[in-house]
């Protein structure tokens, strides 16, 4: 029985997690990183390569410590990371720079014209890879930020030898791979955010990269590397590392994902499940076994959270965010505010919240589109707003879930997954009864959990991931939705459809909002009656 690393890279800090197959978790740590962002510039979002190294030495050698284990007795080291976080590097892998963070949008600009330039293609036959993102390019992926970088970097271009995903270079630097033809390339990370897929010969055309911008020319040649899903080896942990983290050299290292996938894994997802992983965003995941298109959403890739799977991949750019702006705004705490907020009910407030702080990431994927609150008078509060940003957000998961269903994608359970459900659960009662279906929330910590299950898969001491799971996934704590609440979420989701398409829609007819404020009204008188 071996024991493992499970390594979970976050916006603002690394987990790791060790376990043992037969004793279960043996002890976590965790270690803060700085998020850089800019007064000047709200888009701007970048964190260095090396804060996040010098973090995951730190975090690892307290997570052995509290463990009580032995570094040398590690059997192997599993890593995922936020995504599209993406870093340029020159000769050896050395950063030019530091990571476009997921949540970086100042490629907004570059990302339309991908969108244009991909629906124009061979005389507007198109290029097939942007219905297989959702019809729209983000400025989150990782195409709009390399594109960015190039125009924005003429001094450093020329030191340009590629650029990687988060996830790609940190399994790099801990294997000592520094050719760029020999790189592990995670087929999640480059299906999802760089429209690869082997249906069209991996990534796009170089004649439709170069008619995006000329810049691109040659660059497609330089995102090499051996794209991998994540029952492959990324390779060994080398020498220079092993010493750093206090682990044996030579320890197989799987090749990495995004940490929301993984944590899907780690929440127990199994044929026709959705997870929302609720954090500082939303990630919504399921699997498939069919490719099947769906308009809108971040992607449909084959082996992207499952090897033997198709991934599906949405989300909400803003949750946990929205929720701390707002309490910040009231010189108060998203505790508090959720403590007045724990006897709400479906629509007593008065407001709908469209929860666009961050921009639409599906199914709109527009990054321009802000919040919107509707139904305000002069006795709300911002405990008000609150409730109705988590109601907002549990509102346009339904829209996205809906829009999977319609496209092929049966929902049969939804799961709960990131930090946030583990702490509210008011929110996961408004979801239950928004989506008007049970909620399973893990009952217990799964964050690295799924990096977990992808090391104990590489040390050879599970033969797929459904036993590893079985074997390690804590069990599910179910939120019935409540038949009344349900059916005024019912009433609720009408409008926040209509409010949303007509908002978030260019030229679309805006006469489904005159019934809205009355409706809102009547909805809130009914459920204080």
């Amino acid at each position: 029985m071996s024991i493992v690393a499970g390594v979970d890279f976050g916006t603002l800090s690394v987990r790791i997690s060790i376990f043992d197959k037969g004793r279960g978790k043996l002890g976590s740590a965790t270690a803060d990183y700085p998020l850089h962002r800019s007064a000047s510039d709200p888009n701007l979002a970048t964190q260095s390569h090396e804060d996040q190294m010098a973090a995951l030495v730190r975090a690892m050698r307290e997570a052995l410590q509290v463990s009580g284990v032995d570094g040398k007795d590690v059997a192997s080291i599993a890593l995922d990371t936020t995504g599209s976080s993406v870093i340029i590097v020159g000769e050896g892998l050395v950063p030019l720079g530091d990571y476009y963070l997921w949540c970086d949008h100042r490629a907004q600009g570059e990302a339309a014209e991908i969108t244009r330039a991909a629906r124009a293609y061979r005389n507007g036959q198109g290029f097939e890879g942007i219905d297989w993102c959702g019809g729209v390019y983000s400025s989150e992926w990782g195409w709009s930020k390399l594109l960015h970088w190039l125009r924005n970097n003429p001094q450093s271009r020329g030191q340009f030898v590629t650029a990687l995903e988060h996830c790609d270079m940190v399994a790099a630097a801990l294997c000592g791979i520094t050719d760029p033809n020999a790189l592990p390339r995670s087929i999640c990370a480059m299906g999802h955010k760089w429209m690869w897929n082997e249906r069209w010969g991996g990534l796009p055309p170089e004649d439709f990269l170069v008619g995006i911008d000329p810049l691109l020319a040659g660059v497609r040649e330089k995102i090499a590397g051996r794209y991998q899903t994540s029952d492959k080896l990324a390779g060994h942990l080398c020498e220079e590392w092993a010493a750093r983290l206090g682990l044996r050299a030579g320890i197989p290292i799987p090749t990495g994902a995004f940490d929301a996938h993984w944590d899907a894994v780690g929440a127990n997802i199994r044929l026709g499940d959705v997870v929302n992983v609720i954090g500082t965003s939303t990630c919504i995941i399921g699997i498939s076994v069919q490719e099947q298109l769906v308009p809108g959403v971040c992607g449909v890739v084959p082996g992207s959270v499952d090897p033997g799977r198709v991934g599906i991949e949405a989300g909400l750019s803003a949750v946990g965010d929205i929720f701390g702006a707002i309490a910040t705004r009231a010189g108060s705490t998203v505790r508090e505010m959720s403590e007045a907020t724990a006897h709400y009910k479906a629509g007593q407030t008065g407001l709908l919240r469209l929860t666009w702080d961050n921009g639409d990431r599906t199914v709109l994927v527009n990054p321009a589109l802000g919040g919107v609150t509707f139904g305000w008078n002069l006795l709300h509060t911002a405990a008000d707003e609150f409730f109705a940003a988590i109601e907002g957000t549990a509102l346009h998961t339904r829209i996205i879930l809906e829009r999977m269903q319609e496209h092929g994608a049966p929902i049969s359970r939804v799961i709960n997954g990131g930090g946030i459900p583990k702490r509210s659960a008011t929110l996961n009662q408004v979801y239950a009864n928004a989506l008007n279906k049970p909620v399973l929330v893990p009952d217990g910590d799964i964050t690295s959990l799924g990096s977990v299950i992808f090391a104990f898969l590489a040390a050879g001491d599970f033969c797929s991931i459904e036993q590893a799971q079985d074997a390690l996934c804590p069990p599910l704590k179910t939120f019935e939705p409540q038949p009344e609440q349900a059916r005024r979420y019912d009433r609720l989701y009408s409008l926040f459809s209509d409010a949303y398409f007509a908002l978030g829609t260019p030229d679309a007819p805006a006469t489904a909002l005159g019934r809205l404020l009355p409706e809102l009204r009547a909805i809130q008188q009914e459920s204080l009656n």
